[in-house]
C-alpha cells in the first residue's frame, strides 16, 4: 500500500517540476522575442514615417448637423481652434494675429471681423454658429458676413417650429432661399434630436431642466459644445470666469465689442441669471460648466486670461486630457509565468492527483462518487455501505 502511494507522489512532483520549468523557460523566451520584435517594429515605423507621408484622413461625419439643400452631415475637424466670443473684453487686446494662427476660427451670430476690429478679433472665419433670433441681423450684414465668406460653414440653431421642413418653418424657408441665391454657401441646421441632446447635456451637467426654469440655452453653449466635437484644442477669447462679475472691482465692458454703447456685460449676465419670468439665458451657469470642462478637455481661456482651479485628485480614474500620470499596463518581466501559467499548473496538479488517488483508493467507484457527508444532505443512502464498514485489504 505504501509503495504505490510513494510512486504516485514521486510522479506528481516530477510532472509538476517539469511543467513549471517548461513554462518559465517559455515565458522568458517569449518575453525576449517580443521585446526584440517590438524594437524592430518601432525602428521600421520610424523609418517609414520619415520616408512616406501619410495622407490626412477624411473628417468623420458629425451627427445632428445636416445641409440645408442636400441634407448631408457636416464633415469638419480641426486640430486647433480659436473660439471668439462677442465680449467687449476683446477690444484693445491685439489678439487678432494669434486668433488667425489657429487652424479654425469660430465666431457667433453677427459678430464682425472687419470694420476696424481685425487687430483685436482677427480676420478669418471657419465656422459661424448663428441663433434663429440673429437671422435678420445676419441678412442685413450679408455683404460682409455672407458674400465675403464663401469658405465659411454656417450652423443655425432654433426651435423646432422655426426649423420645420414642411414649408411652415420660418427660419428654414429663409435659409433655403438664401442658399439658392448664394449656392456656394455651406449652410447647416441642427436637427431636433440634436437639440434634445443639448438640453439633456445641460440638465446632466447642472441638474436643472432649462424648460422648467423657462430659460434658453445661449449661442455660446451651442458654440462651445460644437467646438468640443470638432476641435482637439480650443482657445477661447473674451470669455470671463464664472465669478468675474462678483468681484467688487471688475472691469466694465459692453456686452458686444461691436456695440460700444450697448448694455454692460455683467449687468446682462446677472439680469439673465436671476430672471424668472420670460425667456432668459443662464450665462453664469453655463460658464461654470465650461470651467469644469476645462479640467478635462484641452480648453483654455484668454483675454482675460484665466484657468479653473485644479480639482481634487482622483486615484481611480484620470480624465481624458488631464495632466498627471495615466494608468499603464503592468510590465511583463522575464521568468514571470503569469496567471494563466499558474492556472495551468494548478489544473495539471489536480488532474494528476485525482488519477493517483483513484489508483490508490481501493473503494469501488460507486462509493468514491459521493462524499462522506452526502447522506446528511440528501438522506440515507439506500443499499450503500459506509466507508467505515468497508473492509480494508
Amino acid at each position: 500500500m505504501k509503495t504505490p502511494m510513494r510512486h504516485g507522489i514521486a510522479v506528481l512532483l516530477v510532472l509538476t517540476l517539469g511543467a513549471s520549468l517548461f513554462l518559465v523557460y517559455n515565458g522568458s523566451f517569449y518575453s525576449a522575442s517580443r521585446e526584440a520584435n517590438d524594437t524592430r517594429t518601432q525602428q521600421h515605423e520610424q523609418s517609414t514615417k520619415a520616408s512616406v507621408r501619410v495622407p490626412k484622413p477624411h473628417p468623420t461625419a458629425l451627427v445632428g448637423y445636416s445641409g440645408i439643400i442636400d441634407h448631408k452631415p457636416l464633415r469638419m475637424h480641426c486640430q486647433t481652434c480659436s473660439l471668439v466670443t462677442s465680449s467687449g473684453h476683446l477690444v484693445g487686446g491685439r489678439r487678432g494675429p494669434e486668433i488667425d494662427s489657429a487652424e479654425c476660427v469660430i465666431r457667433m451670430n453677427d459678430a464682425p471681423a472687419a470694420r476696424g476690429y481685425a487687430a483685436d478679433v482677427g480676420r478669418r472665419t471657419s465656422l459661424r454658429v448663428i441663433a434663429h433670433s440673429s437671422m435678420q441681423r445676419v441678412l442685413r450684414s450679408r455683404q460682409e458676413l455672407l458674400n465675403a465668406s464663401q469658405d465659411t460653414v454656417f450652423v443655425f440653431w432654433g426651435p423646432s417650429s422655426y426649423m420645420r421642413r414642411d414649408g411652415k418653418g420660418l427660419v428654414y424657408n429663409n435659409l433655403r432661399l438664401m442658399s439658392q441665391v448664394l449656392p456656394k454657401l455651406h449652410v447647416y441646421i441642427i436637427s431636433l434630436q440634436k437639440m434634445l441632446q443639448f438640453d439633456e447635456l445641460f440638465k446632466r451637467e447642472t441638474g436643472k431642466d432649462r424648460r422648467v426654469s423657462n430659460s434658453w440655452l445661449s449661442t455660446g453653449w451651442f458654440t462651445m459644445t460644437i467646438a468640443l466635437e470638432l476641435c482637439d484644442r480650443i482657445n477661447v477669447y473674451g470669455m470671463v470666469a464664472p465669478d468675474f462679475c462678483r468681484e467688487p472691482q471688475h472691469r466694465s465692458v459692453p456686452y458686444h465689442y461691436y456695440e460700444p454703447r450697448g448694455p454692460d456685460e455683467c449687468t446682462m449676465y446677472i439680469s439673465h441669471e436671476r430672471g424668472r419670468r420670460g425667456s432668459h439665458h443662464r450665462f453664469i451657469t453655463e460658464k461654470r460648466v465650461f470651467a469644469n470642462w476645462a479640467r478635462t478637455f484641452d480648453l483654455h481661456f484668454y483675454q482675460p486670461d484665466w484657468a479653473p482651479p485644479a480639482a481634487a485628485p482622483q486615484q481611480d480614474a484620470v480624465p481624458r486630457g488631464a495632466p498627471g500620470p495615466h494608468p499603464v499596463a503592468r510590465p511583463r518581466f522575464r521568468g514571470d509565468v503569469g496567471a494563466n501559467s499558474l492556472l495551468f499548473i494548478l489544473l495539471l496538479v489536480l488532474l494528476v492527483g485525482d488519477r493517483s488517488q483513484q489508483r490508490l483508493d481501493p473503494r469501488p467507484r460507486r462509493y468514491r462518487a459521493c462524499p462522506e457527508r452526502c447522506g446528511d444532505l440528501f438522506g440515507p443512502r439506500q443499499g450503500y455501505v459506509s466507508w467505515e464498514k468497508y473492509p480494508r485489504s
